[in-house]
């Protein structure tokens, strides 16, 4: 089992992201998914494999804090 934590993308150049995982940057490989800046994405070994809705992420995220 997968456990993934959302991050939001903060600028994109190309196939490659900024991801803001709640303060943590990392820069991820977006080729797989269809995505814009504020948007909220999974990532799995340094791909972002599926976009999630702003609502869905922020949920999982206030799951992560409790």
């Amino acid at each position: 089992m997968c456990l993934a934590y959302p991050g939001k993308i903060e600028s994109i150049k190309g196939d490659r992201a900024v991801i803001d995982f709640s303060g943590i940057k990392k820069e991820v490989n977006v080729s797989f998914v269809k995505i814009k800046k504020g948007d909220y994405v999974i990532v799995h070994a340094g791909f972002a494999i599926q976009k999630m809705t702003n609502e869905e992420a922020l949920d999982a995220i206030d799951i992560f804090k409790s």
